[in-house]
């Protein structure tokens, strides 16, 4: 499958490593159709019943995020159709994302990005060396400094690019981490609520009934609530 994905290394509870494609399908109601890849290679998108209802005629596809799915051509170019099959945006970029909230990020021939509407047309510049799927309104960017922060859907900074890594909000935090590798947790205002003195936030970085599991760097696990405070 296509797009953005990253590549994690995972401390896991036996002390050892496990290496994972973070390519899990975003959460979605548009469940079906689903991709599917024929013995020519080619993909296209199947019913519950497992019948092809969109040809398999595309080098590769992504998963139905707000009626739209990414597919490639044969060019290398990726654009959306819908769950008839219709091109909705023509196949234009070097890679693309999911669309989430009515945006989509898209990635230009320069390796910038920038975000697109449903109807294809360019409502954030591309500036960015990477950007993130919008959530809770907002999404995180990376700068030509190779920093992260975080943008509005008008495209407008609202939290500056300050940190190593950071991922998308969740229960209106969303996980950061310093120069020293340290996680912790920021509100929409940019302001660290969570002071950065974890060495990994399981999870997929994100609070989950007003939880999360992290580990210290003793190599002990601890849940904690969104206040920061150790609840085991």
């Amino acid at each position: 499958m296509i797009l953005l994905h990253n590549i994690l290394q995972i401390p896991i509870k036996d002390n050892s490593i496990k290496t994972e494609c973070n390519a899990e399908p975003i959460e979605t109601e548009d469940t079906y159709p689903t991709p599917t890849v024929g013995d020519n290679d080619k993909w296209g998108f199947s019913n519950e019943d497992g019948e092809t209802v969109i040809p398999l005629q595309w080098n590769d596809v992504d998963f139905f995020s707000e009626g739209l799915a990414a597919v490639e051509n044969d060019e290398g170019k990726y654009g959306y159709v819908d769950k008839t099959g219709k091109i909705i945006i023509p196949c234009q970029w070097k890679c693309v994302g999911h669309f989430s909230e009515g945006l989509a990020c898209v990635t230009n021939e320069n390796n910038k990005c920038g975000y697109i509407d449903k109807s294809g047309e360019i409502v954030i510049p591309y500036q960015w060396l990477s950007a993130d799927e919008f959530s809770e309104g907002l999404a995180c960017v990376l700068n030509d400094n190779e920093k992260y922060g975080f943008i509005d859907k008008s495209g407008k900074l609202v939290i500056s690019c300050q940190w190593e890594y950071a991922q998308e909000f969740s229960e209106g935090l969303a996980c950061v981490s310093n120069d020293k590798k340290k996680h912790g947790f920021i509100d929409k205002s940019g302001k660290l609520i969570i002071p950065c003195q974890w060495k990994y936030v399981y999870g997929g970085y994100k609070f989950e009934d007003g939880v999360v599991e992290v580990l210290d760097f003793n190599n002990k696990y601890h849940t904690i609530d969104k206040q920061g405070n150790i609840l085991t």
